[in-house]
């Protein structure tokens, strides 16, 4: 059932974010049980299966997968809570994230069986979910939280409903608007609201571009904004880590038209995804990929009670082929005026989604050019790659962390110098710059999964940008010198 915006001054605050109220750890309330599960395969899943490439998918699987200790940090600000998982996490990568943020008790859950839907493969394993209801019902309620509101998420609460638990979803949609889930993360959704919003919020604008449906048409489409406009964007309505996008610049294929149509449809023949979903074709923004400043990013939170929070923006990390790789996160990332902008749009985009129904966390991407023009990119409807990073910073750093602290966060750097990396390996080449409470600066390791596949994930914590960038180079040379 939609619920009226909030209209209070808090909601329209388009200043700041709200880190700066008065945020502290939350006291274990023995009446609530917190859970958080890490659903990110089930939110992708429709694409991924998909991908034709059979070794491609388990690939993008298992990489989707890899983040599952990172949103252990998605809770940093609960003392206790139960955390269901695709994956393992030791006991000493758990200990390592109890120690830095102060949590008391954390129950992992891992399903013995993993069908890739998770919350059906808790459900379905009868000996692991008794033993989570027995607990449960010592609790007056359970919060049952999420990376992202899947319909096997909304299953998973009905069946503890149906076992007589007290079940709350305070960041999900209720049924009746769970498809604003699926479509205002959707490449179209985002689009259709564009199009609507043009005379009430002029600065909400996207590259130009259509939507189509089948590979011919896209391929015909595509090749004639190549040869007219020396670029084109091809996305899929639906996709995951760069999967789902496809770049092509000057240069990149044939200026013949019959050519250049030719080999976009082979392009696009290689996956079944460009079958299934409708395909967006863009105009290509020319931005300097080397430029943080390129790609600025806002995060929000919609209440239940359909109250907006902005928790923060920042600035991403992309890849030439349109892979986000990292963030930095600081007051000061983005200028006032473009500040005020990004802000304004985004309490525009949030104020429509909570009219529809929609709930939890999203943040929008968006794309600056060196003109000073502003595009919003896409939405994601779910936890993000900034929600862990925020969470941490908050709970680390303090209410003003976003003045306070200069927060860099990056995925996957190779550990090409390091042999047989191990997390307590790790842990100990960067026992000089690891997180100091003190100091509130260092380095964070977010993933013991990654390191085994010989790369890191971690977070790190300066006072200014440049002590923050400091402490990146000698956690390089730590590694490098190895």
């Amino acid at each position: 059932m939609k619920e009226e915006i909030n209209d209070t001054a808090e909601t329209k605050n388009r200043t700041a974010p709200l880190t700066k109220n008065n945020v502290k750890k939350k006291a274990h309330n023995h009446n609530e049980l917190v859970v958080y599960i890490y659903n990110v395969v089930e939110d992708e899943w429709s694409f991924i299966t998909t991908i034709s490439d059979k070794e491609e998918r388990r690939k993008e699987i298992e990489n989707c997968n890899s983040s599952a200790e990172c949103y252990l940090f998605a809770n940093a600000d609960e003392n206790e809570f139960t955390y269901i998982s695709h994956k393992s996490i030791s006991s000493e990568f758990k200990k390592y994230f109890q120690k830095l943020v102060g949590a008391t008790k954390i129950d992992i859950l891992v399903p013995k069986i993993d069908s890739h839907l998770i919350c059906k493969d808790f459900y379905n394993d009868k000996a692991l979910f008794n033993r989570f209801i027995k607990k449960a019902k010592k609790y007056k309620r359970v919060s049952l939280v999420s990376y992202a509101t899947s319909p096997q998420f909304l299953d998973l609460a009905d069946k503890m409903k149906e076992r007589g638990i007290n079940v709350i979803t305070p960041e999900a949609p209720e049924v009746d608007c769970a498809w604003t889930v699926n479509f205002y993360g959707s490449k179209s959704g985002i689009r259709q609201l564009a199009q609507q919003s043009t005379a009430l919020e002029p600065d909400f604008i996207m590259p130009e571009g259509v939507i189509c449906v089948g590979k011919l048409d896209a391929a015909k489409i595509a090749a004639n904004r190549f040869i007219n406009d020396n670029g084109v964007v091809i996305k899929t309505n639906k996709g995951s880590s760069g999967n789902g996008v496809l770049i092509f610049r000057n240069g990149d294929l044939p200026k013949n038209y019959k050519e250049c149509e030719k080999a976009i449809y082979s392009t696009l023949n290689k996956n079944d995804y460009w079958d299934r979903y409708p395909i967006i074709i863009e105009d290509l923004i020319n931005v300097d990929v080397n430029n943080v400043n390129s790609f600025p990013n806002i995060e929000f939170k919609i209440h239940k009670s359909g109250k907006i929070e902005m928790l923060y923006y920042c600035l991403m990390l992309v890849t030439k082929e349109g892979v986000f790789y990292g963030i930095d996160m600081h007051e000061d990332v983005i200028g006032d005026r473009l500040a005020a902008r990004i802000i304004d749009t985004g309490f525009f985009i949030a104020e429509r989604y909570a009219a529809a129904g929609y709930r939890g966390h999203f943040d929008i991407d968006m794309i600056t050019t060196k003109y000073n023009q502003v595009f919003v990119n896409e939405s994601n409807t779910r936890n993000t790659g900034g929600t862990d990073v925020f969470k941490v910073a908050l709970e680390l750093i303090g209410r003003d962390f976003f003045s306070d602290s200069y927060v860099i966060s990056r995925t996957k750097y190779k550990l090409t110098n390091v042999s047989r990396p191990t997390f307590s390996k790790i842990i100990k080449i960067l026992e000089p710059v690891l997180y100091n409470k003190k100091t509130k600066e260092g380095v964070m390791v977010t993933s013991e999964n990654i390191i085994k596949q010989g790369q890191l994930i971690y977070n790190i914590f300066g006072n200014t940008k440049k002590r923050a960038y400091q402490i990146e180079v000698e956690m390089k040379r730590l590694l490098e010198n190895e």
